[in-house]
């Protein structure tokens, strides 16, 4: 059993907004945006897009892939060069925030390259935080039982199982 929280029509609507929000705080700045393997990339990708049409300005778009169950097992990957993110503003996304260990392990990966700024956007944020991980752009903001998942599908919803 699963039940709708969001339709597509709400998380275009929310990534529209965001993709603004990361526009005004970054007028002037070369914006990169890296997403989280899976859902963070599908995510990331349509935040390009949205930048695009309301700014004309492109933005990079890249990814990191990640073990999520278990970050230290295998390396951790980034697929641009360091020289993508030096001096840019970089934004990290992922479809949901929901412990913040994706997050932290990937924010190391970037940590090490000299970037102008960086910032986080998801388009959920549960409220299960075990690592002190803040999104900076948020879409929706869900609490919820530990036992309960959060199932983006950015072409159909989101639904909690």
């Amino acid at each position: 059993m699963s039940d709708k929280i969001l339709s597509k029509e709400k998380i275009d609507q929310i990534i529209r907004r965001i993709a603004y929000q990361i526009y005004e705080n970054n007028m002037d700045e070369e914006i990169v945006l890296v997403g989280i393997d899976g859902g963070g990339k599908k995510f990331a990708t349509l935040l390009a897009e949205s930048l695009k049409k309301i700014s004309r300005k492109t933005s990079k778009c890249f990814t990191i892939s990640i073990n999520k169950e278990n970050p230290l097992d295998k390396d951790i990957k980034f697929n641009g060069s360091d020289d993508d993110l030096v001096d840019k503003s970089v934004v990290l996304c992922d479809d949901v925030l929901n412990s913040g260990k994706t997050l932290a392990y990937s924010l190391s990966t970037l940590l090490s390259v000299k970037v102008k700024k960086l910032t986080t956007a998801v388009l959920v944020l549960r409220s299960h935080g075990r690592f002190p991980i803040y999104a900076n752009y948020k879409g929706y903001e869900l609490s919820t039982t530990i036992n309960e998942h959060v199932r983006v599908d950015l072409n159909r919803g989101v639904f909690l199982t």
